[in-house]
């Protein structure tokens, strides 16, 4: 991918004990689905990873691959919920750490770039949440380049899953750019500081990409869930303010209050959203 591992590392690596702290309980780091009014963030996990398992049309006697894993939450739902196998790639070597050590049932991962990863058999359907933005750099995009990335990434994988094989992706969209300095400086720290090498792609972009390797199905947008699951991590990491400046210092606290507060504010305006897709392989 085009975000390095050591770019990576610098997003995902901070400390997995920090993380905990304002993630939910199973450190979902992506869009919860809130299906009703007062649900909680861990309700809200567990609905994005369920609308997810049915537009990969996951089964008991399916094989699925989740491409940009995380700490293994959406895994875990996996194995839970019924599959053959559930495999796993992230190119963080905490989050990596994190799952060899969890040792969930009927789950294998790797820590891999995915343009190196190979698998052995092909697999029943495929899942990524939110991984897409570490493959466009904002000099690539300016080159314009990201269709082509983005169009690389759903040809491998088509590659992947045998015929007629479904894909639940997920992906953190830019949309609005704002109009004051302060917003834009705030937004150019989150993508230099906290995701480093990474970019959103637009949606256009995505629906572009896909062809002529996939279908699109089904595709809702999530701005308001991302909007209220950011303002949840933000609350929750406010509440442990000197936890988090005593352990890991002063920097590491403002740094991801300045991000979350971002966040919050992109959502609301719509600077950014997020999208759910189903998608199928073509041939």
């Amino acid at each position: 991918m085009t975000s390095t591992k050591r770019e990576v590392e610098v997003s995902y690596d901070v400390s997995n004990e920090f993380f905990r702290l304002w993630l939910d309980e199973r450190m979902h780091y992506t869009c919860g689905v809130f299906e009703r009014e007062g649900e909680t963030l861990e309700q809200a996990q567990v609905n994005k990873s369920r609308a997810l398992y049915e537009y990969a049309e996951v089964t008991p006697e399916k094989t699925v691959l989740d491409i940009g894993c995380g700490w293994g939450a959406n895994l875990e739902y996996l194995s839970v919920a019924g599959c053959r196998e559930a495999h796993g790639i992230t190119l963080s070597s905490a989050q990596h750490q994190e799952l060899v050590a969890r040792n969930i049932p009927k789950v294998k991962v790797w820590c891999v770039d995915y343009r190196d990863y190979e698998p052995q058999e092909k697999y029943d359907a495929l899942i990524s949440i939110e991984m897409i933005d570490h493959l466009c750099s904002p000099a690539q995009a300016n080159q314009g380049l990201a269709v082509d990335l983005y169009r690389e990434y759903f040809r491998k994988t088509s590659t992947w899953v045998k015929p007629g094989a479904c894909f639940g992706f997920q992906a953190i969209l830019r949309n609005r750019v704002p109009r004051s300095r302060k917003d834009l400086e705030d937004l150019r720290f989150t993508a230099d500081v906290i995701f480093p090498g990474g970019l959103n792609p637009r949606l256009e972009e995505l629906v572009a990409a896909v062809n002529p390797h996939w279908e699109i199905l089904e595709l809702k947008t999530r701005r308001e869930h991302y909007g209220k699951t950011t303002a949840e991590w933000l609350r929750r990491l406010r509440l442990h303010e000197k936890k988090i400046r005593d352990t890991w210092g002063d920097e590491v606290f403002t740094d991801y209050d300045r991000y979350l507060s971002t966040c919050v504010r992109a959502f609301a305006n719509h600077w950014s959203g997020d999208v759910q897709m189903k998608l199928r392989v073509i041939g």
